[in-house]
């Protein structure tokens, strides 16, 4: 493995499966199931995971909703998510534990930093819940955020294309995939891999941003060995 310690930002959507709503069980294990193979490795794996699938605050706004109260509610709904995927890893014999930015010991742990250093030292799978704990900053942020406070070595964000294109690849067959980007690049180009406040905060640190397809069987494995199976977002 050419890591040792990764943060894998999972969107909330990608636990639809083939649904429309919700989280399928289906989907669920296979996250899982392709976390094991990366956790049997040896590497220690911190997770963020959206809540798109249940609810989404910028929607929430968007439709006259208080800003605050809907991202409140986005952030609720990322530990439903996160309790999820608890199971579907403890299924699979990989230990996990749910720490939430929102306190609520009586379904998880609060997010403390050196506690959940120490879990990712045991060999457990750490599930980052609730965001920052503060409204108006996305969970791709909180995923920046956390993978710099646990000292990750990248941050490697899971979709449903293989990499950055300079076109949307789902409308445009001739969209052409980079390999490698800057930080500046895809701020200034507004590339839309996750929000500009989350890319900055990886910029001001040097953290690698890798974004890959999460639906191809194997795909985690192969990024945290490096293969080139998506694109590298670093300084350079």
């Amino acid at each position: 493995m050419k890591y040792n310690r990764i943060l894998l930002k999972i969107s909330g959507e990608a636990l639809m499966g083939e649904d429309c709503f919700g989280i399928s069980p289906e989907m669920i294990q296979f996250v899982a199931s392709e976390i094991k193979q990366v956790h049997s490795q040896g590497v220690q794996l911190g997770l963020v995971i959206g809540a798109g699938n249940i609810f989404r605050g910028m929607a929430g706004a968007a439709s006259g909703m208080d800003r605050a109260n809907a991202d409140n509610m986005g952030m609720l709904a990322t530990v439903m998510n996160a309790l999820a995927m608890q199971d579907g890893l403890e299924q699979q014999l990989v230990p996990a534990r749910v720490m939430s930015a929102i306190p609520m010991q009586t379904v998880c742990e609060p997010y403390i930093r050196r506690r959940a250093l120490r879990h990712l030292e045991k060999g457990r799978v750490v599930i980052f819940a609730a965001g920052t704990g503060n409204p108006y900053f996305t969970t791709d942020t909180a995923a920046v955020l956390r993978a710099l406070e646990i000292n990750a070595d990248v941050i490697m964000k899971a979709t449903r294309v293989d990499g950055v294109y300079d076109r949307d690849p789902e409308k445009d067959p001739q969209a052409v995939r980079f390999d490698t980007l800057s930080y500046t690049r895809v701020l200034q180009e507004n590339l839309r891999v996750m929000d500009a406040a989350g890319i900055s905060l990886a910029r001001d640190s040097n953290l690698p941003v890798f974004v890959f397809n999460m639906k191809k069987q194997g795909n985690i494995v192969r990024a945290a060995a490096g293969e080139n199976i998506g694109t590298l977002i670093t300084r350079q």
